[in-house]
């Protein structure tokens, strides 16, 4: 089955989990909450993604908000989304969950006549299905009529096509009507109709995993011995029962007397923080494996990493590992126990997790303020002036032409740019946004010293911009100063889900030779700070572009790249600039801003030209730039 365009379909559950933000409360009490994909078969998809397989997604979603963001989110994880149906009188599904404390996980699930209940036969054919390697149906989509003729009828095409078929059971006595909607965490509730029900399923499965708790219902016994037996009379799948922190056992064949002797695959002494999906990530490790002929033992390690990780950090589908993080755990491990606290790790995560690609940004910079405020002030303009010549710097970046493969971005601020970044926001382009107070040295926030409550305000889609003037040789307690506040933007940014993108600028009269900017750059490593992009002045020498490039790779293999500025440079010593960044890799684009908007801006401030002759003027000095970048990259 080398030859198929996935490894597995996963079909079900396609919901938004609303996560507590608050640790430690009642549901009752949380006052925030972080939105994620949920869904078991989203996740196990989305964290299969992460791991190098090749998922597609076989589900129904709202005509809506949510289930655009499931798409949008299942599409920027690599996930297919061509049979991820749009449901035009369903709304899609939500959970509502929070984490009291160790031992309870309060649930609610808003699924009444939701659209992934609606899957229906008519939404696939035998050859899509005959597409996978693998099909992942969940216990939860037999629980109905409709669902039930769906997964069955999509099972049946893939005995008919040799696809592979495995069942999670992810039961959810709640979603079989077993108990009260208040009661969404229970795991367990014995059902002779429910037993029956997956019986009549899992003869036709060729992997079933599940907890003790599942194995008990599958099975028709709570003594997991017994009802393994059972399950071995009904079918040949490999059956894999899931023990929490002890790991988890497989049984390919004949079950044995005691547990124990199984083929055991131990579980990570972490801190359990968060259970919830914790399955749900384990399955894709299992796939991994399993989909790739791996050793049950292999299939075990992935598993039980994988579901090591989820039980340590918040949300389900966000704590899934890449391939790379997985495996750099399975050989060094971590001297941790609550995983989330691993600095290494989490940036790891973070950086082989970003959601979009970015290879290359071509940005127009009009975040300014101080000089455009100068600006107005000299033409007897107000700050309402500067928001509307914001407005018209998007609509000039909207309406350029790039080059091809050129990708256009925007610097802009909230302060006096808000219009422009409402406008902007949500069309695709790289937005950065500035933090920084202008011109502040030793460094301040425009928001105030709270920037993590500035942040919480933000799209997550903007990039976190900030200036610093900085040099290696600042005095001790300014660098200091200077260093502590970036350390705390930097966590504030990641709490927010939020890139950063570091500008460096050494202060004027300041000796710079060819190691000044990368010494820069590893102080900031070296204090933990890791931007997502790093903002510099185009260096003097080849020599001070190798050192650059060198830092940035030897500590952050994954960082995006480095965007140069352009400082009102004319055109002409920008394509000098761009001669010399354009033979270095790390080097992704510009981000250029007065030498796009100087001259328009002072004549349109002046009234001496009108608002489609500054879009136009500007619009074509960002098309030529564009184009200026492009060539250069080209030629290398």
């Amino acid at each position: 089955m080398t030859d198929r365009r996935f490894d597995v379909i996963g079909m079900g559950r396609a919901g938004v989990d609303l996560y507590g933000e608050q640790i430690g409360g009642r549901l009752e009490d949380m006052a925030s909450f972080a939105k994620y994909v949920g869904g078991s078969p989203c996740n196990t998809c989305i964290g299969a993604a992460r791991l190098g397989l090749r998922p597609a997604m076989l589900s129904r979603v709202g005509d809506e908000h949510m289930g655009r963001f499931i798409r949008e989110t299942l599409e920027a994880e690599a996930v297919d989304t061509s049979h991820l149906k749009t449901d035009q009188e369903r709304l899609t599904a939500l959970v509502i969950l929070g984490i009291q404390d160790r031992e309870t996980f309060p649930l609610i699930f808003y699924r009444e006549n939701c659209a992934d209940m609606a899957i229906d036969p008519a939404d696939f054919d035998p050859a899509f299905i005959a597409e996978s390697k693998c099909l992942l149906v969940s216990g939860t989509h037999f629980s109905t009529p409709q669902v039930d003729n769906a997964s069955r009828t999509a099972m049946r095409y893939a005995r008919e096509a040799g696809t592979g078929v495995a069942l999670d059971i992810d039961y959810r006595p709640v979603l079989w009507g077993l108990t009260s909607r208040g009661l969404g965490e229970q795991r367990f509730v014995a059902s002779d109709s429910v037993t029956a029900h997956l019986q009549s399923i899992v003869p036709d499965c060729d992997l079933i995993v599940g907890t003790e708790e599942e194995v008990h219902i599958a099975g028709g016994d709570t003594d997991t011995l017994a009802a393994l037996r059972q399950l071995r009379l009904l079918t040949d799948a490999v059956l894999v029962v899931k023990r929490g922190p002890m790991g988890c056992v497989v049984f390919p064949g004949v079950i044995p007397d005691d547990i124990e002797e199984g083929i055991k695959g131990p579980g990570f002494p972490i801190e359990v923080f968060n259970v919830l999906g914790a399955g749900d990530a384990f399955m894709a490790g299992f796939l991994r494996g399993w989909l790739r002929d791996e050793s049950y033992e292999t299939c075990c390690a992935y598993a039980n990493a994988c579901g090591a990780f989820a039980v340590s950090r918040h949300g389900c589908s966000p704590a899934c590992p890449s391939w790379d993080e997985l495996a750099d755990f399975l050989e060094t491990g971590s001297p941790h126990f609550r995983l989330r606290d691993d600095a290494r790790l989490e940036q790891l995560h973070w950086a082989s997790n970003r959601k979009k690609d970015w290879p290359e940004v071509c940005a127009f910079a009009f975040d300014h303020r101080s000089q455009l405020e100068a600006i107005a002030e000299r033409h007897g303009r107000d700050n309402d002036a500067i928001n509307r010549f914001k407005r018209l710097a998007w609509e000039a970046a909207r309406d350029a032409t790039p080059p091809d493969e050129a990708v256009k971005g925007i610097l802009c601020d909230g302060r006096l740019g808000q219009d422009a970044l409402d406008a902007a926001t949500g069309r695709g382009v790289w937005i950065g946004r500035p933090i920084e107070l202008p011109g502040s040295r030793p460094l301040q926030f425009e928001g105030g010293d709270n920037v993590a409550a500035t942040l919480r305000e933000w799209p997550v889609e903007h990039c976190v911009k900030c200036l610093v003037f900085y040099h290696p040789d600042d005095p001790e307690d300014l660098r200091l100063e200077q260093e502590a506040r970036l350390r705390t933007l930097f966590e504030a940014t990641r709490k927010a889900r939020l890139e950063l993108l570091l500008e460096i600028i050494p202060p004027k009269d300041s000796p710079v030779d060819a190691n000044t900017v990368a010494r820069a750059l590893q102080k900031f490593y070296d204090i933990g700070v890791f931007p997502d992009w790093w903002k510099l002045q185009a260096p003097n020498s080849d020599e001070a572009w190798d050192n650059i490039a060198k830092t940035i790779t030897l500590n952050d293999p994954y960082c995006r790249g480095v965007l140069l500025l352009g400082l009102d440079a004319p055109e002409e010593v920008l394509g000098a600039a761009f001669t010399a960044a354009a033979k270095q890799s790390v080097c992704k684009g510009f981000a250029v801003g007065r030498s796009i908007f100087g001259a328009p801006a002072e004549a349109w401030f002046a009234d001496d030209i009108d608002d489609d002759e500054a879009v136009a003027v500007m619009s074509g000095n960002y098309s030529r730039l564009m184009g200026l970048w492009r060539r250069q990259r080209k030629t290398v």
